[in-house]
């Protein structure tokens, strides 16, 4: 990967709007510009691979590796690497919360050891999924990568809402984009829509400054059903999709998690829907999909809830890395319908 770029003015008048706070520099000039750089370099390294094939490996998970999982990995983790502030970084590839190891050759294995990169104590951990979607890239379908920035040396055990500051959507499709989402305490939520070319942030161009959700909905409204095969073990999530059949929704549904979400982050509305049953385990896992995703939809207008028992995603603290959860997640009006229709909750 190489050396990084000065970000554009455009990006870098976004981030400071973001984040004008003097104790976040580091986010601010740093780490969201080498991980927007970092889903640049995913994207050009994805063009080169014309065969996708098991790398021969697994995960700690037990999920078979592909040579682009390892790939994705590796161009993040370089860019992880140029960033003082980050001193631990955990993936659904490698899910140890370890010490970065920065270019510079040092790595953070001391709490008391101070970030280099500003006069404030910034400390980020980093948790991110490299290629979500690897299932369907080999029919050339858009895939993408999620990525979550928290506070502090560690997500474990925290408040996803006090202590996820950042977090990223990079989509790889026909064009390169990406969707940013900030929430800082003391600071006002912003979520918006960059473009990528090879270059990386160093010709970014600014597709929305602000990405927003809306209620207000003429005309066609989209559904994408995840985990299908669970509506033949619950009527209610059944009952659900009826409803959106009957209703004459659109069906927007690829079956990656990444893409769907920016269909509904384009349009401005619709639901994506995971519920969970006893023969249809949960699949997302928390910490690297579920509560990076939580915040985007939160940042825009929307919500994100537990489909379990309709709690938003942010409101459980982190027990592990490996803990999952089901998924309702779009603008506020279509949450509330599968809250009652799954649950039986109503506002």
């Amino acid at each position: 990967m190489a050396p990084p770029a000065a970000a554009s003015a455009d990006l870098l008048g976004l981030l400071e709007a973001a984040l004008p706070q003097d104790s976040r520099q580091a986010l601010r000039s740093s780490v969201l510009p080498a991980l927007l750089d970092a889903v640049a370099a995913i994207a050009q390294t994805l063009r080169g691979y014309h065969s996708v094939s098991a790398a021969g490996t697994a995960n700690p998970f037990g999920d078979d590796q592909l040579n682009v999982d390892v790939a994705a990995e590796n161009l993040i983790r370089d860019a992880l690497a140029r960033c003082p502030s980050v001193v631990t970084a955990t993936s659904e590839e490698d899910p140890v919360e370890k010490p970065v190891q920065h270019l510079n050759g040092a790595s953070h294995e001391s709490p008391e050891q101070p970030s280099p990169e500003s006069s404030s104590s910034e400390t980020y951990t980093v948790a991110f999924d490299p290629l979500d979607g690897s299932s369907i890239i080999a029919p050339n379908w858009t895939v993408g990568s999620i990525v979550g920035i928290w506070d502090g040396r560690s997500s474990l055990g925290q408040s996803p809402r006090e202590k996820q500051v950042a977090s990223i959507l990079g989509f790889f499709g026909p064009r390169t984009t990406a969707v940013v989402a900030v929430r800082v305490p003391g600071g006002e939520p912003s979520c918006f829509e960059v473009g990528l070319t090879d270059d990386g942030v160093r010709t970014c161009q600014v597709v929305r400054s602000h990405v927003r959700l809306t209620n207000s909905i003429d005309g066609v409204r989209y559904f994408a059903p995840a985990n299908l095969r669970a509506a033949a073990e619950s009527p209610q999530y059944m009952a659900l999709v009826s409803h959106y059949i009957q209703s004459k929704y659109t069906l927007r549904y690829s079956g990656g998690l990444v893409p769907d979400l920016g269909h509904i982050l384009v349009k401005g509305h619709g639901i994506y829907v995971s519920p969970t049953t006893e023969a249809s385990k949960a699949k997302l896992r928390r910490l690297f999909e579920l509560c990076p995703v939580a915040l985007v939809m939160e940042c825009a207008g929307g919500a994100a809830i537990d489909t379990a028992d309709g709690v938003d995603i942010l409101q459980r603290p982190l027990e592990n890395a490996d803990e999952r959860g089901g998924l309702a997640c779009g603008n506020l009006e279509e949450i509330e319908v599968a809250k009652k229709m799954l649950l039986g909750i109503s506002k």
